[in-house]
């Protein structure tokens, strides 16, 4: 009984974390599919332990199931790494061929000169998937260990070259 209660758990949080992630990213039909079985494996788990609120250690394996079903939810977005980040990168080197590399491994790139505390430096601005994020820094770093690089992940973008790959 506490392994089951602990396995429906764990489905359960992992849906709803997913669903909360789609609905944030906009995706509502598959976020609202989702929560068709979230919702089924919801009432069935906290049936069980309604049920059987005299035994402690159902409520407990309840209590841990929410928390591992967080953390295999947050994992299983982190594999499907839905969505898009925009990187920026600025280095020293103005006459750095990191836009040149990345733009010839298909990357969205925009590139100016840009002043900092000392000096110019080159900032470099991406628009990419996060499935490609890893390569991303990786080949920047390979190329620059003292890249900074910053990203952030836009709600909405609209326009340019890129974005018409993105839509395919």
């Amino acid at each position: 009984m506490i392994g089951l209660i602990l396995l429906i758990n764990i489905v359960y949080v992992s849906f709803f974390t997913i669903r909360m992630i789609l609905t944030l990213k906009g995706q509502r039909y598959l976020a609202a599919f989702i929560s068709v079985f979230e919702v089924i494996i919801y009432v069935i788990g906290l049936g069980i332990v309604l049920e059987n609120l005299d035994n402690l250690y159902n409520l407990i394996a309840y209590a841990t199931g929410y928390g591992l079903g967080v953390l295999v939810g947050m994992k299983i977005e982190e594999k499907l790494a839905l969505g898009y980040i925009k990187v920026n990168v600025i280095v020293k080197d103005v006459n750095t061929e990191i836009p040149r590399i990345l733009r010839d491994k298909g990357y969205g790139v925009t590139s100016w000169i840009a002043n900092g505390l000392e000096g110019e430096r080159l900032m470099i601005e991406i628009l990419t998937s996060r499935k490609s994020e890893v390569d991303l820094y990786n080949t920047v770093k390979k190329i620059d260990e003292k890249a900074f690089i910053i990203s952030h992940e836009p709600k909405a973008f609209y326009g340019g070259f890129w974005v018409k790959k993105v839509r395919r």
